[in-house]
């Protein structure tokens, strides 16, 4: 009887050391996984979840160019709605890049760097001897002659602001009329026109003024529609070539903001096609020219609205667009010189930016800036050059003592700035 009872006894403190370790068990399992939810878990997975996506995010939209980041995202999203399996990155990128080999398959001959770049920092002749004629002065003077004795026949919308007007002539061309709300519009255009052919850049239509003599010949026929538009009689208006089948230009990657620049040592120059390479060579003047100008309302207008559009480089850039055969045409160049000069504080540390983003010159257009910074007589010369070839330069006048000494400030800067390029890439 006594063995039984000490069986019972061990039996029942058996029992009770494995209830009390199976409670504690559980309780020290519980307070482990609280502690754990309350400083592990919760931020474990949110920190994980976040590092993860946006690592994979970015690393992804590194891998794909900037100006096609939205074709990016519309394969994706086909994908999953198809609930097919996501292609790996590399495989995205390789066939982004095919499409692009076939676009431009039509100038596709592979050139080394030395037929690109020749003196360390300027585009090779070869390349300058492919490049676009554009509008040649011979086409310019021939035109300027046409329509100074062509009657304008009609008016109507169709070159931007309702304040600028599609002319046709009665020999069926045509020609974009600005009408400038006031004179630095129509000086800025003009001018700008002006100290392009200073400097061979020959991406601008050609212009003329024209004085709005409604009781004229010239104008007689549209004087109606004069007095619709609220045009003043007797006013200067500026008429450019108007140009059929241009379309949009969208910033290259290499003068994006999230690109290095455009330089000598960028490797992508090698890959490009001789196409690509002659419209990076006319965006390298277009930079120039928009500095020398202060023209903000192209570039450097894309690089303000990034502060609240990040995307805005993805899309077509304003006042610039592409003939049929590449030229790259730079229109409505009314903020230059004259209005850009007067809002030059505003707009200076973004033209800064954008020359900085630039080491690759046309040599013509490096030793034109060489001559006049040496000369120093840009006024002078651009005055002279206006007033052989416009009839109407004296009643529109000219830039003021104060913008002229900014032009040639200007010049010398970017004579300076060719000088440092030269300087941190003279090894090449």
């Amino acid at each position: 009887m006594r063995f039984v009872s000490a069986n019972l006894l061990a039996l029942f403190l058996l029992c009770t050391c494995s209830c009390v370790l199976y409670v504690w068990s559980r309780l020290e399992d519980r307070l482990g996984r609280q502690k754990r939810g309350f400083h592990g878990a919760g931020a474990l997975f949110a920190y994980s979840k976040s590092a993860d996506l946006s690592a994979r995010t970015f690393r992804a939209l590194l891998t794909v160019p900037a100006a096609q980041k939205s074709h990016h995202y519309n394969r994706i999203d086909s994908h999953n709605s198809s609930n097919t399996k996501e292609k790996p990155a590399n495989i995205v990128k390789r066939n982004y890049h095919t499409h692009v080999t076939k676009m431009t398959s039509n100038k596709r001959d592979a050139l080394r760097f030395s037929e690109i770049i020749e003196d360390g920092i300027f585009w090779s002749q070869r390349l300058d001897d492919h490049l676009p004629v554009g509008f040649s002065e011979e086409h310019a003077r021939t035109w300027r002659q046409r329509a100074r004795g062509n009657l304008v026949v009609s008016l109507e919308s169709g070159c931007g602001r309702v304040s600028n007007q599609l002319a046709t002539f009665s020999d069926g061309s045509k020609a974009c009329v600005r009408y400038g709300i006031n004179a630095d519009q129509i000086q800025g255009e003009t001018l700008s026109y002006y100290l392009a052919n200073l400097l061979g850049i020959t991406n601008i239509p050609p212009i003329i003024l024209s004085r709005l003599d409604v009781d004229g010949e010239q104008w007689g026929s549209v004087r109606q529609r004069v007095d619709g538009l609220q045009w003043s009689a007797g006013a200067i208006v500026s008429l450019t070539e108007w140009v059929a089948n241009l379309t949009g230009v969208v910033t290259p990657a290499p003068l994006r903001q999230e690109s290095r620049g455009l330089h000598p040592l960028l490797p992508e120059l090698e890959n490009k096609t001789i196409a690509g390479l002659l419209e990076l060579v006319q965006w390298t003047d277009l930079i120039i020219f928009d500095y020398l100008t202060a023209n903000f309302d192209r570039l450097v207008s894309n690089l303000f609205s990034l502060q609240w559009d990040a995307r805005v480089m993805e899309r077509d850039t304003s006042n610039l667009l592409r003939t049929p055969s590449g030229d790259l045409v730079f229109i409505d160049n009314e903020a230059g010189l004259v209005h850009g000069y007067r809002v030059l504080d505003m707009w200076e540390r973004y033209h800064s930016t954008v020359l900085s983003s630039v080491c690759l010159f046309r040599k013509a257009t490096a030793q034109h800036i060489i001559d006049l910074h040496r000369s120093r007589d840009t006024r002078m010369r651009l005055l002279e050059l206006y007033r052989d070839r416009e009839p109407l330069a004296t009643e529109l006048g000219f830039l003021s003592d104060e913008h002229a000494r900014t032009l040639q400030n200007r010049i010398d800067r970017l004579y300076k700035h060719i000088l440092n390029c030269k300087d941190k890439y003279s090894q090449l």
